[in-house]
């Protein structure tokens, strides 16, 4: 060995032997780190700049909301609804497309993006969906254009070349029985984009999440990609409803329904407080065995929602004097927060904050 190879690290040389690039997929034996919609703490979600500054943070996975144009183009939008999270309500030229519509049960009015093609989109500006919140975010208003799914992975790519390391993109799949109702499959186009871009198997740095299960059982039948069924604290998933299935989200965390998930998903993506539930005043009880229990079946579990903000932490969190106007918007012990589901052993956290959520993984690690 030369004296060049002695004071090389250990990986390197391992690479160089292997002769494969000096990055490869996230390893996942560490709490992976979802920017959930970007860095949305610090900038509009669903924006190229959030992603952005996602990556520049280091997180591991970005996450796009999916929801198709008229035209069958995949966007990133937290909904299909967009009159809170763009200005065109102040665009005349589109004021008669504000429509009052039922997606997944729920009435709603506004302007929805099955109603434009990608080209009237891309006239619009995203803004701040959390103004009261996030009053920060709203100097970013109307900087920003919608992007496409393509465009994310465009740029997941290039930085991926600039940085030498992987980054994993963790797409939703929104509204997929309206979308489908409509004539626009969004599992279609979805795994079209994928498999343009090289994506095509479980080595592959991709989630694909969902909450209704029969997409998930769909995609499971057409792809090899990793598969994560989403799961909120109340209510059921829409398919359940379609298809008059008695069962609801509570279901699911049940062990026979965690080794359901498991016969066509590789984890799950739950609401935080189905791992430790609040009291009707936003106090912490005592954790559930929901993360246990999907380990047994060899499920991954990553829970949602991480964010810095008091409005959005457990009451014992929360900083400030509760009466302040400001309050809900200060920043709370949120370093509390991660290491409690850290000890509890989830594979990963979808943060709105993802370099305090880089911050609270390397504390942990330090124990």
């Amino acid at each position: 060995m030369s004296m060049a190879e002695k004071l090389m690290p250990v990986w390197l040389i391992a690479l160089l032997l292997l002769e494969i690039p000096a990055y490869a997929a996230p390893i996942d034996k560490k709490p992976l780190v979802i920017a959930h919609r970007g860095a949305s703490g610090y900038r509009p979600e669903h924006t190229l700049a959030a992603y952005q500054l996602a990556i520049d943070m280091g997180a591991d996975f970005v996450e796009p909301d999916l929801v198709s144009t008229k035209d069958g183009q995949l966007v990133a939008r937290h909904e299909n609804e967009i009159s809170g999270t763009t200005d065109v309500a102040e665009h005349s030229e589109f004021a008669n497309r504000q429509k009052t519509k039922v997606i997944d049960g729920e009435s709603k009015k506004g302007w929805f993006t099955e109603d434009f093609t990608l080209t009237e989109l891309k006239t619009l500006h995203a803004r701040e969906r959390l103004p009261e919140i996030r009053q920060r975010n709203t100097i970013y208003n109307d900087h920003y254009s919608i992007p496409t799914f393509q465009e994310i992975i465009d740029l997941v790519k290039k930085e991926e070349g600039r940085l030498h390391r992987t980054i994993g993109i963790y797409p939703e799949a929104k509204h997929p029985s309206y979308f489908q109702s409509l004539g626009l499959p969004i599992e279609k186009s979805l795994l079209e984009v994928l498999t343009k871009n090289g994506y095509v198997d479980q080595t592959a740095p991709v989630f694909i999440q969902c909450f209704e299960t029969a997409t998930l059982k769909q995609l499971h039948k057409l792809t090899k990609i990793s598969l994560i069924q989403l799961i909120d604290d109340t209510g059921k998933p829409y398919d359940f409803v379609v298809n008059k299935d008695s069962r609801t989200f509570a279901d699911l965390v049940k062990p026979a329904g965690l080794a359901e998930v498991a016969t066509y998903a590789q984890g799950i993506g739950p609401s935080k407080d189905l791992i430790v539930p609040r009291d009707k005043e936003g106090r912490w009880q005592a954790h559930t065995n929901v993360v246990a229990d999907a380990h047994k079946v060899g499920l991954k579990v990553h829970p949602w929602t991480f964010r810095n903000e008091n409005s959005f932490l457990p009451l014992e969190l929360r900083s400030g004097k509760p009466k302040d106007p400001n309050n809900a918007a200060m920043y709370g012990d949120i370093f509390a927060e991660y290491k409690l589901f850290f000890d509890l052993g989830v594979d990963g956290v979808f943060s709105e904050n993802p370099d305090t959520a880089l911050e609270a993984r390397a504390l942990f690690e330090k124990g």
